[in-house]
Parts: structure tokens; sequence; C-alpha cells
């Protein structure tokens, strides 16, 4: 048997406070750009035969049991009690939470209370930026408090993340921007843009990666399938290789979140650059009884001391659950196979495993 006493969630957000019926439910359930097809229902994918699998029994019902039955118990508990039962039973001893995200979503403390474990804050770079652009006046000021409010993030968070990938490509020139162009575009950025506007600009995206890797926290960059209206194509992380190469040496990790379906190139990179971690996360959580095998892909490629664990969960605890248990399940599946069939010792098999598990994130991020 192969065993991961502890759980690191290496990227994950928080769980909403309010109660859920069956559409706001399902619309957390699979990010989609509008309602299931007439007469569909997203709890027919595999994350929602996971959610059915794995969650009911934490809340006193049978596995697989009806939506409308397991939702009804939900709102039976009510979403405090419901959330700090599956939280619990996750099995997740800390969360590394990016708190980025709008809507009513529980935080770092709140989450580690819910959950009874430790948790610790992922500063969203794009969402920093604009915040500084709601109280800066002039393009000096915003350039210069920019610089300020990411030295004062590095002081207490343990990463920053960002979802460049998403709101532009990963296809941006690997180089820093000279300071010219950055105070060009931000110049254009803050003239067009009304308050609380998001930042999408290419310059400004590649000037807020290079501050980061400047203050030496890991820098988590989100490739692979992400939210509705981005583009797969652009998100492939060996659109990364250059931006890559210009960083190594320089004393900042990266870790490729989510990577799925590009979760291979992801491992890849990863095996071929020391500062490269990968993240074996949302991957499973989306592909629930093919888990084994995505994850097995995984360990094809990158070196076992540079994969991570996630969930990559946000609204919902249940996607804590299912990421946590269809890792476990995984992980077991895959290494207790090759222990089986001599390839490899069951020993090693544990010192993978707790590497994965929890080991790479704790030596990645400074944790205890």
């Amino acid at each position: 048997m192969i065993e991961t006493p502890s759980l690191v969630d290496q990227y994950c957000h928080g769980v909403l406070r309010t109660e859920l019926g069956l559409g706001t439910f399902e619309a957390q359930l699979a990010h989609t750009e509008g309602p299931p097809a007439p007469g569909t229902t997203l709890f027919d994918t595999q994350t929602g035969f996971a959610v059915r699998r794995w969650c009911p029994p934490l809340l006193g019902l049978e596995p697989h049991c009806p939506p409308a039955r397991y939702l009804a118990r939900r709102r039976e508990l009510g979403v405090l009690e419901t959330g700090r039962r599956l939280l619990r039973g996750s099995g997740i001893t800390t969360y590394l939470v990016d708190t980025g995200l709008p809507g009513d979503l529980t935080g770092p403390a709140e989450l580690a209370s819910a959950g009874f474990a430790e948790a610790h804050e992922i500063v969203r770079l794009e969402l920093l930026a604009e915040q500084v652009a709601d109280t800066s006046g002039t393009v000096e000021s915003f350039l210069a408090n920019l610089a300020e409010s990411v030295h004062a993030a590095a002081a207490h968070a343990v990463a920053f993340t960002s979802v460049a990938g998403l709101r532009h490509g990963l296809a941006l020139a690997p180089e820093p921007p000279g300071p010219g162009e950055v105070r060009g575009a931000a110049g254009r950025w803050l003239a067009g843009r009304p308050v609380g506007g998001a930042l999408f600009d290419p310059v400004l995206l590649r000037h807020l990666l290079w501050i980061a890797v400047a203050s030496g926290l890991p820098l988590q960059l989100h490739a692979g399938l992400g939210e509705p209206g981005s583009r797969i194509d652009r998100t492939d992380p060996v659109l990364l290789t250059d931006f890559v190469r210009a960083t190594a040496g320089l004393g900042t990790d990266l870790v490729l979140l989510h990577g799925y379906p590009y979760h291979r190139h992801a491992a890849h990179l990863a095996g071929v650059f020391a500062h490269v971690y990968t993240d074996s996360g949302a991957a499973l959580v989306r592909t629930g009884a093919r888990a084994a095998t995505v994850l097995a892909e995984i360990l094809e490629l990158a070196p076992f001391g540079k994969i991570l664990f996630s969930t990559g969960a946000q609204g919902l605890p249940e996607l804590h659950v299912v990421g946590a248990r269809l890792f476990r399940e995984a992980l077991g599946r895959v290494l207790g196979g090759w222990v089986a069939d001599g390839a490899w010792s069951l020993e090693d098999a544990q010192r993978v495993a707790r590497l994965v598990a929890a080991d790479n994130a704790r030596r990645v991020y400074g944790l205890r």
C-alpha cells in the first residue's frame, strides 16, 4: 500500500460562503461558457462522477447517490458544516491559496480553520497591478507603487502566480521590456482603463513577470486548460521555453500549473531545466477515473523531485476532496503497479509518494 499521510495543496482557492442550488453548483463544478446543453447536466462529466463517488460519504450518504439527494443533504447541513466536513475529510494538511479571484471566497485563514490545516497566501500579479492602478494617478506613481507592492507582497506570501497565459498567451517575448517600453504601455493602459479594468497588455504582463523573478519567490505560471474564453492553443507550456532559458540561474523557481492536456510538455520542461517544476493537480480532477493514466504520463518525463500535488480547487469544497482523493488513488495505482511488477521497490515508491504529495512543495516554497 502506498501511503501519503500528508498532502500540501500547492495551488488552490477559497470556497464559497453562500448556499448553492443545482444551477449554481453546476456552474462551479465545471467552468463553461454558459449553462449545460438542454437536457444535459454537468454532473455527467468525469469531475461530476468523482464528486458523487468521494463526497457523499463525508456527508453521511452512500457513494454515487443522485445529485438531487446530495444537494439536499448539503442544504440540510448548511454551507459551513458542509465545508468543514468536506475539507477535513480531504486529508490536505496545508493549503497554498491564490487570493486573486473575485467572489465571496474564504481567505487562507478561514480555509485553514475550516479544514483544520495550515494555509499560506499566493499573490496574483495581475490583480496586484490592477489594485495599484486604481490608486495611482500618474504613470510614474503607478510604476513606483507597483514595484513597492510586489516587494511588500514578497514579505508575506509564499509565491507569486500569473495568468498571463490566459490573458494574452504564453508566447510572450522572453526578455524584460525596457523602461521606455514599460512607461509607454503603462500610459496607454491607464489612459483607457476604467476603474477595476483588467490587465491584458503584453508589455506590462512581461514587466510583472520580471519583477516577480527579481523577488526570488517561486513564480507559478498557468498553462493548459484555463478559464472560459481563453485560447488553449496559446497556453501550451512549450511556448515558455525561451522565457525559461532567460530565467535560468537567477535563483527563482518556475512552477507550471495545471498543464493538461499539455502535461507531457510541462513535464519535459521540468526534466530539462533545473529551476522548473510541474503540477499534477487540475489534470487529475478533470480526468477523474482516468487520472492514473495522466499521472503516469507526467511521471514518464519529469524527475520525481520536480512534481508537485495540487487540487486547483475553487468555489466548491468538493473539488478539494476530489483533487486529493483522485491523486491518492492514482498514485497508489501507478506506483503500486510498478512495485507489483518488480520495477520499483516498495521503499522507493513510498519515498517518491512523499516527495510528490508534500515534500517537494515544502522545499520549493520554504514551508515547515
